[in-house]
């Protein structure tokens, strides 16, 4: 079976159902997770992104013309949450991949893209907030050389926001391209 290579690019406005569609179907898993009442937020939180002002850019992974995954890239924690935490370099937020296409490295090359990008746009880190929840995602941030920032955490009511970052110059994921 021959797969069509994945295309990493700035998302367009006629993407966005597409994008909404991923995104929902990707963080749908935390549906059973979370109390319905959290769930309802969070999924209006997520839909609410896809039309949202703040990101400096938009990703999208594309496969024979099909959307597969999607991120958010933001000048600064105070663009990416409303509130400044320090955070002055670009943030990754809703980084996302559809579930049957999950394991195909798109999350990586989403990733490569945008620490491409932060390094174009003179930055020296990129960040990115996950929690505990999302297990396998942290697994993927540590291995690509995502480290803790402990000092950039926060609590979403109960619930650890954990920060990491990954340091652009002596990245592993910029010297590697698929």
């Amino acid at each position: 079976m021959t797969e069509h290579r994945v295309l990493i690019r700035e998302a367009r406005v006629s993407d966005r159902e597409a994008i909404r569609k991923v995104l929902l179907d990707a963080y749908g898993q935390y549906e059973s997770v979370l109390s319905p009442e959290r769930w309802e937020a969070y999924k209006e939180n997520i839909e609410a992104s896809v039309d949202s002002a703040g990101p400096r850019t938009r990703l999208v992974a594309e496969r024979n013309g099909e959307i597969i995954g999607s991120a958010l890239l933001f000048d600064s924690s105070l663009a990416a949450y409303g509130h400044d935490i320090g955070i002055e370099s670009p943030i990754v937020r809703l980084l996302a991949v559809s579930q049957s296409a999950r394991g195909q490295g798109v999350a990586t090359a989403l990733l490569r893209e945008s620490a491409r990008l932060a390094v174009e746009w003179g930055a020296d880190t990129l960040h990115l907030h996950t929690s505990d929840m999302m297990a396998s995602a942290v697994r993927l941030y540590e291995r690509l050389g995502f480290e803790r920032a402990y000092d950039k955490e926060f609590h979403n009511g109960e619930t650890l926001v954990k920060s990491y970052r990954l340091h652009l110059r002596e990245s592993a994921l910029l010297q590697a391209q698929a």
